[in-house]
């Protein structure tokens, strides 16, 4: 991970700056803040800020009857519900933001998730860092022949190495290409202009501010092992970040949502003619082979 000086002062300002403050905070999370936690080859993640906590969503819950008396188990069981029965609003009352530093391919992927609020590092404004994602050999992989946007068998040492060499090759070469055009003795381009012959594993930075709910939304589709690696890694960071953060909210959104699936009406006939001891086949069952596949791929998974 490489911060520059200025990044390391600020961060370092932040982490010995205290605040006082009468808003419900969580220890956890004040010991995270500012804090950069390395991902990828040159990229991080820290939280910045955040609001709210596991009250705060029992708080939005039961605002039509007042907070009352209650256990921490009856909050637990209040969030299991709401995450069960997907009533969201609750979850919109926390926030957090994050700063982070990602390669410009990942961004774009990223930016699908369009409720947050995003401030991106401009290269209108300023010339990007020299740095660039490359990927580690077991990362390398052929284009899958099942799945038209993932990634099948890991290339021969061999062929990785010749791939990373290329990347790193076309990326120094691109960027030397920039700074020779942005040169002000020379060329003189307008950074606006320059900015589009980098590649696509340059790194970028921003702030992307964003919901609870829309947070567990983006990683339950970031987290999940058909998600391209080098933007699950984040996601994966982003989980261990909230269950500190929300130790109750977590651990329903983990049972809820990330270990659970969802099955078609179609699906939900098949299981219940078999439960009824009748024999089923994808030819019989009335899902398509596809269907038929991914159900039995659920029911079979860690059998």
């Amino acid at each position: 991970m490489v911060l520059t000086e200025e990044q390391r002062a600020e961060m370092i300002a932040q982490r010995n700056t205290s605040h006082m403050t009468v808003r419900p905070t969580v220890p956890a999370m004040e010991a995270l803040l500012f804090e950069p936690f390395k991902i990828l080859d040159h990229g991080f993640l820290r939280v910045v800020d955040y609001m709210g906590d596991d009250a705060a969503v029992v708080q939005a819950a039961r605002v039509s009857y007042g907070k009352g008396t209650r256990r921490t188990s009856e909050d637990a069981g209040l969030i299991r519900y709401l995450m069960r029965h997907r009533h969201s609003t609750p979850f919109e009352m926390c926030e957090i933001k994050f700063h982070v530093k990602l390669p410009v391919f990942v961004a774009r992927q990223w930016i699908r998730h369009r409720m947050a609020s995003v401030n991106e590092y401009s290269a209108r404004y300023s010339v990007l860092d020299r740095e660039f994602y490359i990927p580690a050999e077991e990362h390398i992989a052929t284009q899958s022949k099942t799945n038209n946007q993932g990634r099948g068998d890991v290339l021969d040492p061999e062929v990785a190495q010749e791939v990373r060499a290329i990347l790193q090759r076309d990326a120094l070469q691109c960027y030397a290409d920039y700074e020779d055009m942005l040169d002000p003795d020379g060329k003189g381009v307008a950074r606006e202009l320059a900015r589009m012959n980098l590649t696509l594993n340059t790194y970028t930075q921003w702030y992307w501010k964003i919901d609870l709910h829309n947070l567990m939304h983006f990683l339950a589709l970031r987290a999940d092992s058909h998600a391209q690696y080098e933007i699950r890694v984040y996601a994966e960071k982003m989980i261990e970040i909230l269950r500190a953060w929300l130790p109750l909210t977590m651990a329903a959104f983990e049972e809820y949502r990330l270990g659970a699936y969802s099955f078609s009406a179609g699906m939900l006939r098949v299981l219940r003619r078999r439960l009824a001891g009748e024999t089923v086949t994808q030819e019989n069952s009335g899902l398509t082979k596809r269907e038929w596949s991914e159900m039995t791929a659920i029911l079979e998974r860690d059998a």
